[in-house]
């Protein structure tokens, strides 16, 4: 155990990541977990535990919430300019080869992946999701499929997920749209609409906004960094994530995503396979 070591980033297969944060945190470090948690709720649990018993930091990366078009659309929402959130839209329309999942022998399996492109893809947009409508699930309803690659787990699928608040949303992820087309992140309410691809804003309109508002918001947050470059201060995704844990062990704070919030995204992908696989819709407590 290397006393000059505060930190460990944890990215090693997705089924693995409770063990290895669980055995650091033991040890005394500090641990960053990549994406997702884990693969079940029950081993995020486990982190969550031992950070309790050992007092060591555990953040977990989900960047995509610090892409910059994602401060104003989450403001948006929390502060009410939107008005009621009514609905959402999430699809994560990417490609992956045969020879991704063939690599490595883990990705695709239910065993070390716990999914397909819904929980090594998507994962990311399934936080932004539940993040960017504020409320807590109510229920999920989901099919999947296979399309087009060999693997034990599924390349498509496709769920309405209700919310606590009544705003409802859909969600595709798939790995077989050639050759990989976009992110969509849209949300509707009584005051307003708002879209991205990613990192780029395309669609702000707002009732009563200023003339030029929307012109300008487009310009500011077209993607690749463009919000950033016109404010140097501004430290978006793996940056702002990495940055953070460093920040978190100095100061003695909490990272900003810990487990208990990357746990929810786990749920609700855990939910979608067992509506999938069940064919009955899983409701939430």
């Amino acid at each position: 155990m290397n006393p000059d070591i505060d930190a460990v980033s944890i990215a090693v297969p997705s089924g693995m990541h409770a063990d290895f944060a669980v055995k650091a945190m033991k040890a005394g470090k500090n641990v960053l977990i990549e994406k997702p948690i884990d693969i079940t709720v029950e081993a995020a649990l486990r982190i969550e535990e031992t950070r309790k018993e050992t007092g060591m930091k555990a953040g977990v990366v989900h960047q995509n919430r610090y892409n910059p078009d994602m401060f104003p659309m989450r403001d948006a929402v929390i502060s009410g300019k939107i008005g009621k959130v009514l609905f959402g839209d999430f699809a994560v329309k990417w490609h992956r080869t045969q020879e991704y999942y063939d690599n490595g022998g883990w990705r695709g399996t239910w065993a070390m992946d716990g999914g397909g492109s819904l929980m090594n893809q998507a994962v990311h947009t399934v936080d932004l999701m539940q993040w960017l409508m504020n409320s807590e699930v109510e229920s999920v309803t989901s099919q999947m499929a296979v399309y087009n690659h060999k693997i034990e787990t599924e390349d498509f699928t496709a769920s309405l997920i209700r919310f606590k608040s009544g705003a409802v949303a859909t969600f595709i992820s798939t790995t077989c749209a050639y050759p990989g087309i976009c992110t969509d992140i849209k949300i509707y309410g009584t005051n307003g609409s708002m879209e991205a691809d990613q990192d780029k804003l395309k669609l702000w309109k707002f009732a009563d906004a200023p003339e030029d508002e929307e012109a300008e918001m487009l310009e500011k947050y077209a993607g690749n960094g463009s919000a950033a470059a016109l404010d140097p201060t501004l430290c978006i995704g793996h940056n702002y994530v990495v940055e953070d844990m460093i920040n978190a062990v100095l100061e003695d704070r909490d990272p900003s995503i810990v487990p208990m919030e990357a746990i929810k995204s786990v749920r609700i992908v855990n939910a979608v396979y067992e509506s999938a696989k069940t064919g009955k819709t899983v409701y939430f407590e």
